[in-house]
């Protein structure tokens, strides 16, 4: 595997799976799996068990990883 393509903070726009077309910033790369995490893209309902901070618990919405090879990065 070669240079990695992406860093945080890069906007990026998806060009395959249910998000195709959006455009949106980078939160974290994860280059040794080769996938990127995408601000409101792939967002998944989490179940988060009561705690101290959050004694209802619930659900959460967290950004789960896209494939570096569907996103492209966008010139600002």
């Amino acid at each position: 595997m070669g240079k990695f393509n992406y860093k945080k903070g890069d906007t990026v726009e998806i060009i395959a799976g249910d998000d195709k077309g959006v455009k949106a910033e980078v939160l974290a790369v994860m280059p040794k799996k080769n996938k990127v995490i995408v601000q409101g893209v792939k967002v998944a309902k989490k179940t988060v068990k009561p705690t101290e901070e959050n004694p209802k618990g619930g659900f959460i919405n967290k950004e789960m990883p896209v494939d570096a090879s569907n996103v492209r990065k966008v010139e600002a």
